[in-house]
């Protein structure tokens, strides 16, 4: 069934106003809440609140939405115990409506705490080691963990799940997405891309699924994408150059660009043609069917819709009420 979600930007929104914008996602039926996990913002103009603790709020100000940090990188910045924690206890604050979204990071985060930006390879070694440490943890017994990169000694989590967290495993291309069909429960990626760039990552994860001894069809298949349902096509490019302009430059995954300055310097280099290609820019309600087709088409049946504003409410109400009913008639037919 297809599932229709919210990006929340706390690294655009103050906790409390993002807060109320999840009640009204709720309300308005949305199915799914995707928020950043991040201790810098993608610029000076943003934000940057501690998002295990807008989880827990956002838990109790909710009812039906399912909630999942979209995506925490449990390498460096956290101990994978922790995250194991914390995980565990958000199934108790929003039982059956929690999943794990998780990544092998940022420099912008990562770096910036720690001192720390390991190559790739390495830190897709340690988000696998980091996973299986999570699932020992999760089954409530004593676990002592000898990894290469992890130790624990008699660890418990003396309040354990309350029902299975589905790690939800962040892939941008199709070298990554092996591991996340073989090592995760369902598979997360963001849009914007050539349409041969999701067939790689739609196959190799599935063929990760299956030499897995899993089965593909029933793993949930995530993509972030970018969208401005208004009239002011202007003011929402301008909003989103403000506050995440930087997030489609390939360098911010992979080298160390680690402060909010560094990073608005690089997305200074993107202009509004460039965020126009990125997603669907339009008032009109068939072309933002149109465009949500296509990612369905690819393979995906979770859409996460990130809109950076002006008006969040206004896109949320309205394009729940007025975009969603057509969306939702794709999966009948």
């Amino acid at each position: 069934m297809l599932q229709l979600g919210w990006k929340a930007g706390p690294e655009q929104y103050p906790p409390v106003e993002l807060l109320e914008y999840a009640e009204v996602a709720d309300k308005a039926g949305f199915d799914w809440i995707d928020v950043s996990d991040h201790i810098n913002p993608w610029s000076e103009a943003g934000q940057a609140a501690f998002t295990w603790s807008w989880l827990g709020a956002a838990a109790m100000r909710t009812q039906r939405i399912i909630l999942s940090p979209g995506v925490t990188c449990p390498i460096l910045r956290y101990h994978p115990s922790v995250i194991a924690q914390a995980a565990a206890t958000m199934t108790h604050l929003a039982p059956n409506r929690f999943a794990l979204g998780l990544g092998t990071g940022e420099a912008l985060n990562e770096f910036a705490a720690t001192g720390q930006w390991p190559s790739y390879a390495e830190r897709r070694d340690r988000l696998i080691e980091a996973i299986k440490l999570m699932r020992a943890l999760w089954n409530g017994e004593e676990v002592t963990f000898e990894g290469q990169y992890y130790q624990t000694q008699k660890l418990k989590l003396y309040t354990p799940p309350a029902s299975p967290v589905k790690i939800i495993y962040s892939a941008l291309a199709p070298h990554g997405a092996e591991f996340a069909g073989e090592y995760g429960d369902g598979l997360w990626s963001v849009g914007g891309k050539q349409p041969e760039i999701y067939k790689g990552i739609i196959e190799n994860f599935e063929e990760g699924a299956k030499k897995a001894g899993k089965d593909p069809s029933s793993m949930h298949r995530i993509v972030e994408l970018n969208v401005a349902y208004t009239d002011n096509i202007d003011a929402a490019v301008q909003e989103y150059l403000k506050y995440w302009g930087s997030t489609g430059i390939p360098a911010m995954y992979d080298e160390k660009i680690y402060t909010p300055k560094m990073s608005q310097e690089n997305g200074e280099v993107v202009g509004k043609d460039t965020v126009l290609k990125t997603g669907c820019f339009s008032p009109k309600i068939e072309d933002h069917v149109q465009f949500a087709q296509q990612y369905i088409d690819f393979g995906f049946d979770c859409l996460i819709f990130h809109y950076s504003g002006p008006d969040q409410r206004g896109f949320l109400e309205r394009y729940a009420s007025e975009v969603f009913p057509k969306l939702r008639s794709l999966s009948k037919k």
